[in-house]
């Protein structure tokens, strides 16, 4: 992967969380925008999903661009912890909102086989589906040899939208890839644990046994 130090998206999510968790993720983009423009950084909430309740997002993607960010992304990248009463739930006793932060760094297209992937160009709407835009400007990627896809429709520009399908594709890739490895791990432990047991023909015995 080649990282561009001028540009990053930024993945904020609830995961599997509550509504509190979606409330906390609104209140990450309120306190991040505000870091951002202050350190000189523009900022672009290129994608939010809704959340559960009135207010809240699920999940949110934003794109950073200028000098400094790698700073940035260091000091918001991992798990936010929300200290806070449920602003749903006045009776709840749970205090404590997680949100996950995760950057998507730009990826080189040399870096995949040109005759493994598969790129189509779309119309992309606006808000609500409406005002069409009349470039193709949204683009869908295809891993050919895993049938992996990603899509990228809400950056300005072909060309951006272009990148961060490209980081998603990365993205699940390296998914895929880890999920094979702990698969095969796994698998290397349940054969460990299927070894016979109760008619060992050595045994050893620790000294501090």
């Amino acid at each position: 992967m080649t990282h561009n130090p001028s540009h990053v998206w930024l993945q904020v999510s609830a995961g599997q969380g509550p509504a509190e968790c979606a409330w906390a993720v609104v209140k990450t983009l309120e306190t991040m925008q505000a870091e951002a423009q202050a350190a000189g950084l523009q900022w672009n909430l290129v994608e939010l999903e809704a959340g559960p309740q009135p207010g809240t997002a699920s999940s949110a993607l934003v794109a950073l661009t200028g000098e400094g960010i790698d700073a940035f992304t260091s000091a918001w990248c991992g798990t936010i912890q929300w200290i806070a009463k449920s602003p749903f739930r006045p009776a709840h006793k749970r205090r404590n909102w997680f949100v996950a932060i995760e950057a998507l760094p730009s990826v080189e297209e040399s870096t995949l086989d040109p005759k493994d992937v598969r790129w189509e160009t779309m119309r992309a709407s606006g808000p609500g589906g409406q005002h069409v835009n009349r470039t193709e400007s949204a683009v869908r990627v295809t891993h050919l040899p895993t049938g992996l896809q990603a899509v990228s429709a809400n950056e300005r520009s072909q060309h951006r939208n272009r990148q961060l399908a490209l980081a998603r594709l990365s993205a699940k890739l390296s998914a895929l890839q880890a999920e094979r490895l702990s698969r095969a791990t796994q698998q290397r432990w349940q054969a460990h644990q299927n070894i016979e047991r109760g008619n060992p023909i050595r045994v050893f015995r620790s000294p501090a046994g």
